[in-house]
């Protein structure tokens, strides 16, 4: 798994002398990271008949419903999971990108904000199953938007204005509407930001 084999490692849990929750989990991982969406939910589903309480293989079986775009299909995963471990980062975040993706700005954020108060570099990449970014134009430059609100209000200013770059370019966001949210106070002073409201105003 660590080389992304993952046939090979798929193939390396089939010869487990008994298969546990934890290796159903592995391999769904295996089979989701190679797109294989059907595999990975019957592999989750079997891990969770033989452990219900962990949080993480209901987190992962959420992101393959949000990669098929069945949104509210993944929001129940996700809050089992969040029902067994409400303090999960990931989690929050997961479910903050699929709300956003329902168009559920603000109960996106909300959830947006409570993973950046747990772990401030959430929005770096953790490896492993996760919500890609969204297909759709709008959906992609909302979360790219949070995205920059997350990263504002933890303090890291580089995160928020590669993120809120992104949300302009993609016609999410005015340059109006940036400067006057409050969610970007603490960049208003920032040279980079002030460039960045600059240059969207001479387009």
């Amino acid at each position: 798994m660590a080389h992304q084999r993952y046939q090979a490692a798929i193939a390396a849990y089939e010869k487990a002398p008994q298969m546990s929750a934890a290796i159903w989990n592995e391999m769904g991982i295996a089979y989701q990271m190679m797109f294989n969406a059907k595999d990975a939910t019957r592999c989750y589903k079997e891990s969770l008949k033989l452990n219900p309480g962990d949080s993480q293989v209901w987190n992962n079986l959420g992101t393959v419903y949000a990669s098929e775009k069945a949104y509210g299909q993944a929001d129940r995963m996700y809050h089992k999971a969040l029902k067994i471990d409400p303090r999960s980062a990931i989690i929050l975040k997961n479910l903050g990108t699929n709300l956003l993706a329902e168009h559920k700005y603000n109960k996106g954020w909300e959830a947006y904000r409570q993973a950046v108060a747990i772990d401030p570099q959430i929005f770096a990449d953790h490896g492993g199953p996760s919500v890609e970014n969204p297909s759709n134009v709008q959906e992609r430059g909302a979360m790219n938007y949070y995205m920059a609100a997350g990263c504002a209000s933890a303090g890291y200013t580089d995160c928020a204005l590669e993120y809120l770059r992104r949300a302009l370019d993609e016609g999410f966001v005015t340059r109006k509407k940036i400067a006057s949210d409050s969610e970007f106070a603490s960049l208003r002073n920032n040279p980079a930001f002030q460039q960045l409201i600059a240059e969207q105003r001479s387009q």
